[in-house]
């Protein structure tokens, strides 16, 4: 199979990929090429942010961000890293994903600013958490997460907060929320989240990416990551929307581009003018919150935590 793009310049390449979507096959140089581009248009088309702004990546070691973050610095715009350590010590998970993220924050001269939740939740991590509170791990996770990256933003001075879903991840979670008719979630799963009072704005430069093109990225940029999924993931039910949605996109390839983009097009502008809840700031970190007690969510987490670990 020989490259689309050089044989259209009259050159004979071997091909690296077929991407049936696309109906694109591409050799190793084209394809760098091509996946820079299209995370460069995706950025302009829905204005996520310029290169004046100071964009914070939200990394976790994988794939997904890791090629993100070396693509927006290779594509001119300022990013430093923002590391979460999740304490996971099963398989050295978070050992592994921290080291992955160092050694590219090293290698593209950029910083890393780094959140060890050990230290906030006095030594535990999320599967302390978890068998502490009977709390499902990747609530938890999201609930830190969400939490963290926003005030490290907000901290540190950065214009947004960029993180790695890609399509999978969008398609995945698109189909859950639709199923279940969760407009709420429906109503906030747009790439970009403005800025508003008390919450920095947020972007997926990756919507349009697939696992399987940001994998072949670093593979073709030898970047190195964390090969390991996080051992509390198993039974995630995205995990099996995910399988679903391979196997229609092998039925039909684009699926995943349609169904994310029109959602996007013709269903996500009838639901963000859904009133959003009045926002207060927090009364013990001053974080924004919707409560009626104006006690923000990781607040209250931290706070059973602490009663818990009294009993």
């Amino acid at each position: 199979m020989k490259c689309r793009r050089c044989r259209d310049m009259g050159k004979t390449k071997k091909a690296v990929i077929f991407l049936p979507h696309h109906n694109l096959s591409l050799c190793r140089d084209c394809f760098i090429l091509w996946y820079e581009k299209q995370i460069g248009r995706t950025i302009k088309k829905m204005r996520m942010f310029t290169r004046k702004d100071k964009i914070m990546v939200a990394v976790s070691g994988g794939k997904d961000s890791l090629a993100l973050w070396f693509a927006l610095e290779r594509l001119g715009y300022a990013t430093d890293g923002m590391y979460i350590n999740l304490g996971i010590e099963e398989r050295n998970y978070s050992r592994i994903s921290y080291e992955k993220a160092k050694k590219l924050s090293e290698r593209i001269k950029r910083p890393l600013h780094v959140v060890d939740i050990k230290d906030i939740f006095e030594g535990k991590g999320i599967p302390e958490l978890n068998k502490l509170t009977r709390q499902p791990p990747c609530s938890i996770c999201g609930l830190i997460k969400r939490y963290y990256t926003n005030k490290v933003a907000l901290d540190k001075g950065y214009d947004c907060v960029a993180t790695g879903h890609n399509l999978d991840d969008e398609v995945a979670t698109l189909l859950l929320n639709t199923l279940s008719w969760d407009v709420d979630s429906l109503s906030r799963q747009a790439p970009v989240l403005p800025e508003k009072q008390g919450f920095a704005r947020r972007v997926k430069p990756l919507v349009g990416m697939t696992e399987k093109e940001n994998l072949l990225y670093c593979l073709l940029m030898e970047i190195d990551y964390a090969k390991e999924e996080c051992p509390l993931s198993t039974g995630v039910s995205t995990i099996f929307y995910k399988q679903v949605f391979n196997k229609i996109e092998q039925k039909s390839p684009g699926t995943k581009l349609r169904f994310y983009f029109n959602f996007q097009k013709n269903i996500y502008p009838l639901l963000s003018p859904i009133k959003i809840p009045h926002l207060s700031p927090c009364s013990l970190c001053g974080q924004p919150t919707t409560t009626s007690d104006k006690i923000c969510a990781l607040c209250r987490f931290k706070e059973k935590v602490k009663n818990l670990t009294k009993n």
